[in-house]
């Protein structure tokens, strides 16, 4: 009986970079390829970050709080002021961000550059950002993400890496809720660059003691934190124009100024906001004169440095 033919050492990789600007797991060529792949995708992921000046990742320990619409927002007010804008959307199990932008139905496909954001510009033409989510790549809106974490890793890697941001003043991160997995990698991911997180919260007890703990991870992380922002607080009134608490007052607010968490902006419950986001319309390029446009041009004005 012939020996069998047995291979000791595995034939040597192909070192030769890759120009392909996605993803090795997109790539028709990934089953024979023998480059080096992992480190393509370190490199593609280093490039990408060289070219963005800031990223702030919008975060939050409770659901529900107004993440994606503060997200959404801030992205809008910052490309008002002329900045250069990319709003992430990683927020896996609830990728809305495009709903804000009226391009939630959106496709995006791979291409040799990698995968090109979705670009909105406001009606008139002004302002300008790219946005890229997993509702681009659903087959269809109301498909549910079942995905363990592996899963959920390899996308927020697709995040950075495989989507085309080119270079960006501002990369607006809106993240799912909770310390995470989506955000235990994107925080890996970033590390060395100039990030930092901005907190979203309600005024009411329990999301602002969860929010003590997202606080506390980004001290422990080395994140710097921007500040908080109290959305939904409170409402006026339409037909006396007072002003209504919709939370009791908590001395959880106090915890977060002293843990060394700055109040950056209270965003009240206002329809003219609510309705402009369903329309796909930022209030910031619709109702520029309106308060709840100013407030968050004041807060991208306080983020500029």
């Amino acid at each position: 009986m012939s020996a069998p033919n047995v291979t000791l050492h595995p034939p040597a990789q192909n070192l030769e970079p890759c120009t392909r600007g996605h993803a090795c797991s997109f790539c028709p060529d990934e089953p024979e390829c023998q480059r080096d792949k992992p480190g393509h995708d370190r490199e593609l992921i280093a490039s990408r970050l060289a070219v963005i000046d800031r990223i702030v990742l919008v975060l939050g320990n409770k659901g529900g709080v107004g993440k994606s619409t503060v997200a959404a927002n801030l992205a809008a007010a910052l490309a008002q002021e002329g900045h250069r804008v990319g709003l992430g959307d990683a927020d896996i199990h609830g990728p809305n961000a495009g709903v804000f932008f009226g391009c939630q139905s959106a496709r995006v496909k791979v291409g040799p550059a990698g995968i090109r954001p979705v670009e909105f510009r406001s009606s008139d033409g002004a302002a300008a950002l790219t946005l890229g989510s997993l509702a681009m790549l659903l087959p269809e809106p109301d498909s549910p993400v079942v995905w363990r974490d592996a899963y959920k890793f390899d996308f927020i890697h697709h995040l950075v890496g495989s989507f085309d941001w080119g270079p960006l003043d501002y990369w607006v991160l809106d993240m799912p809720p909770g310390t995470g997995n989506e955000l235990i990698t994107m925080c890996d991911l970033i590390e060395d660059t100039e990030a930092t997180a901005l907190l979203v919260t309600t005024t009411q007890a329990v999301a602002l003691h969860d929010s003590l703990k997202a606080a506390r991870f980004c001290r422990e992380r080395g994140l710097p934190m921007l500040g908080w922002v109290a959305n939904m607080a409170g409402l006026v009134c339409p037909h006396c124009a007072g002003e209504i608490e919709l939370f009791p007052r908590s001395e959880m607010s106090e915890q977060l100024t002293a843990a060394g968490v700055e109040r950056l902006a209270e965003v009240p419950v206002s329809l003219r906001l609510a309705s402009a986001s369903d329309a796909g319309q930022s209030v910031v390029f619709s109702a520029p004169d309106s308060l709840e446009a100013r407030i968050f041009t004041d807060l991208a004005q306080r983020l500029a440095p």
